[in-house]
């Protein structure tokens, strides 16, 4: 496997400054910062400094005063509401105080691999031993129940087909691509999609007749591509607008005899599979239901079939500590989600299926490629994503997202794996 470009080979993004207020009935946490008292506000701005001080950062406050050791620059245009955002909101804080245009960087994904990178020493240890007593708790209307899987998987993936193809490539894909190297291109990246395509497949041996199941739909790429090499395939989505858009598309290629595409919660699937596919979808499963993905997985396998998932990871350590905690990610982006560790994987599938890990490979830095793609389209069609409804507030919450996910697998603290389960004996199969 090549390894990801050093950072200074990497385009640094520029996002453009805050031009226009914040809509405070679309916004209304953004609009202005928490009430704080004077108290917090000041013990914030001196663990913030006390900890910039350390950090290979150069941080810019509005008044003529600096900190860090040196590096990206991190400009805070109003330290008052910046410090008030986080000694009320923590890490949602600092994601709203950037979406207000309270503070920008000159290179955003810079500044964001050095926070990622010291992740775990950002919060003195006192503070985070007492993690429980200030940290921001998941709001129990995102646990992925069944109908609650409905609204959370609706908020991300329906906000517009137009929007995800902005920034997609053709095949709207939106989960990692493996590139043959780096840097990679904008013009490679459809075949990078169709090699990890192929890869998953490959895995999963699927061919000539063979029955695969797909938990998670996507706009339709890998279904179409299985039952192009005779396949059958049963791919199951909550997303009305992408199962849609996924049934013209299995349409348009002539496909809709072997690809069914079912609005269904894979607790609801039914059925034995050759094969069981899922690229990027135990990230919206929640650590209260992995067990059942993973059992329902092994249900839905005759025996000696193969089960394939692409997932993102997060460190162990990293995901204990933060599993319970409301994030910026949830709150704005992914309602629900939850990174699991490789070890919380691992344990979850052997201690609650039969089903065996045959083989696990990472790509974490093909990841950082891929979002560095979808951001610089993003960037560059800020005027069509704008013509299509979203303001600028939208827009700079997205740019943060896709910058502080590239951030995280630049770092290493985030990779992506593909892994290879068999279930080898019908009475595992059964249960």
């Amino acid at each position: 496997m090549t390894t990801a470009e050093p950072r200074s080979a990497v385009r640094p993004s520029v996002p453009a400054p805050r031009t226009s207020p914040v809509d405070r009935g679309r916004w209304p946490d953004v609009a202005a910062p928490p009430k704080a008292s004077s108290a917090r506000t000041a013990v914030t701005t001196a663990i913030l400094r006390r900890t910039f001080d350390r950090l290979p950062l150069r941080v810019r406050f509005a008044g003529g005063a600096t900190a860090g050791l040196g590096g990206p620059v991190l400009d805070i245009h109003d330290p008052k509401a910046f410090h008030a955002r986080i000694g009320g909101q923590g890490l949602i804080g600092f994601g709203e105080s950037y979406m207000a245009g309270e503070w920008d960087a000159p290179d955003l994904v810079g500044v964001l691999t050095v926070l990622a990178g010291n992740a775990a020493r950002l919060i003195p240890a006192p503070l985070q031993r007492l993690r429980r007593l200030w940290a921001l708790r998941q709001p129990g209307a995102q646990r992925n129940t069944p109908d609650g899987a409905r609204d959370n998987i609706s908020r991300h993936y329906d906000l517009s087909n137009d929007l995800f193809a902005l920034f997609l490539d053709d095949t709207l894909s939106y989960s990692s691509a493996v590139f043959r190297g780096f840097p990679a291109d904008w013009d490679l990246l459809a075949a990078a999609q169709h090699r990890k395509i192929d890869r998953l497949l490959d895995l999963a041996e699927v061919g000539e007749g063979s029955e695969v199941l797909e938990i998670g739909t996507g706009w339709g790429e890998l279904a179409v591509r299985a039952a192009a090499r005779g396949a059958r395939v049963t791919s199951l989505t909550l997303s009305q607008e992408q199962r849609a858009l996924a049934l013209e598309r299995v349409a348009a290629a002539g496909l809709g005899d072997r690809v069914s595409v079912e609005l269904c919660d894979y607790r609801e699937s039914t059925g034995r599979y050759d094969a069981v596919v899922s690229v990027e979808m135990i990230e919206a499963v929640g650590a209260e239901f992995w067990a059942e993905y993973f059992r329902t997985i092994e249900a839905r396998l005759v025996p000696g079939g193969r089960a394939v998932l692409q997932a993102i990871t997060m460190p162990h350590d990293r995901m204990v500590a933060s599993r319970d905690t409301f994030t910026w990610i949830q709150k704005y982006i992914f309602p629900g989600g939850l990174l699991p560790s490789v070890e919380a994987v691992d344990e979850t599938v052997r201690e609650h299926t039969g089903l065996r890990t045959a083989r696990r490979d990472g790509y974490g830095g093909h990841y950082a490629e891929t979002l560095r793609l979808w951001r610089e389209r993003f960037t560059e069609r800020a005027d069509e994503v704008d013509a299509l409804g979203f303001d600028e507030t939208f827009r700079r919450m997205w740019t943060f997202y896709l910058a502080y996910s590239e951030a995280g697998f630049r770092s290493g603290y985030l990779d992506v794996q593909q892994y290879l389960f068999t279930l080898e004996t019908e009475e595992h199969s059964a249960r």
